[in-house]
């Protein structure tokens, strides 16, 4: 009973994912267009100029240290507080969560699981292109550099670029990606942006990142969105997969569940007898005494030697016909040979 409960629950989440998805009309999956182009080859060049500007130690690493020394921390001590909590909107593991729980309401809407595959795959990427020149260029932050002017590269580092200013432009733009509307667009590109700024802003207040490595940063991220359309026949390829396991696992499951089992003959159930006699076993000195069913089913006169008396089962029994009461005639004492018989009648004779 409980599998077929379980089986109705799975059809009903599944036929909702079986749906044709509910796009509006007026908005079709982003494509790779030609002001896409330009803006990702942009972005590009200026991500290349980052680090050509650090790895020859250029101006920009002389900003680094100017900041650096200036401790925006200190100067704004009050900010500090509010800080610590705000620049948790670019760790990747609590925002991922919050971002996942929106887009997982967003496939049980549209009927699809394009919108998780996709920040799937945008989080991939991620992890992949910054982790990759993070470890390649290994430079140090600023709280454990140990030469002034220097670019820190090369040293057992990994804070270029920035894994909360790039982790912020993708997690929060991936909501602008996935908009449903053009105006929900636009205001999620702002807001997006908005974030991202602040948290690149907020690790540089902080003193754990240099201003190179938010720069780099915001760069990262924004390649990975720009260039999301061209991974977009992947994930309708990643969801045709999905969808194709699911249906064979749960054809699977449905066999399983619905196949006859094979009927357990059941044996006949034995009437105990009323007066059952068994020998002692071996070992034992004292036989053990059986109990005597009773009229009402109930054992009377049963010695209990070492073991639970057996009740028997419980049937429907017949009703015994009374019998009249008789009372005895005489006395009920049995007579004695040695006893001489009293007469009541017969009375001592007094001697003299």
């Amino acid at each position: 009973m409980r599998t077929d409960r379980t089986f109705t629950r799975l059809d009903r989440v599944f036929a909702r994912l079986d749906r044709e998805p509910e796009r509006p009309a007026h908005l079709e999956i982003p494509r790779m267009s030609r002001h896409r182009i330009v803006l990702l080859g942009s972005t590009l060049g200026f991500y290349l100029a980052i680090v050509v500007a650090v790895l020859t130690t250029s101006w920009l690493v002389r900003l680094d240290w100017q900041i650096m020394f200036f401790r925006p921390y200190e100067q704004w001590p009050e900010l500090h507080a509010f800080l610590d909590y705000f620049v948790v909107l670019g760790q990747r593991g609590p925002t991922a969560v919050m971002v996942a729980a929106w887009l997982g309401w967003r496939s049980w809407r549209q009927h699809t699981l394009r919108p998780l595959i996709t920040l799937g795959v945008s989080l991939l990427l991620l992890n992949v292109t910054v982790g990759a020149v993070k470890l390649g260029l290994g430079r140090l932050g600023p709280h454990y550099a140990t030469q002034i002017g220097s670019a820190e590269l090369f040293a057992g580092g990994d804070i270029f670029p920035s894994g909360h200013t790039a982790n912020a432009v993708v997690t929060w733009g991936i909501l602008a990606y996935l908009a449903s509307t053009l105006r929900t667009r636009r205001y999620l590109s702002v807001l997006s942006a908005v974030v991202a700024l602040g948290v690149g802003a907020t690790t540089v207040y902080l003193g754990t990142h240099w201003v190179s490595d938010v720069l780099l940063g915001w760069a990262a991220g924004l390649l990975i969105l720009l260039a999301l359309p061209w991974f977009e026949p992947l994930i309708a390829a990643a969801e045709a997969w999905i969808l194709a396991r699911r249906d064979e696992l749960w054809t699977r499951l449905r066999e399983r569940g619905t196949s006859v089992p094979v009927p357990v003959p059941v044996p006949a159930r034995v009437r105990p007898a009323l007066f059952p006699q068994r020998g002692p076993a071996a070992g034992e000195g004292t036989p053990v005494c059986e109990p005597v069913g009773t009229g009402r089913g109930v054992t009377a006169g049963s010695v209990i030697t070492g073991r639970t008396t057996a009740h028997l089962a419980p049937k429907p029994h017949t009703t015994r016909s009374e019998r009249t009461p008789v009372t005895p005639v005489g006395s009920r004492r049995p007579p004695h040979p040695e006893r001489a018989a009293r007469n009541p009648s017969a009375r001592p004779v007094a001697g003299g």
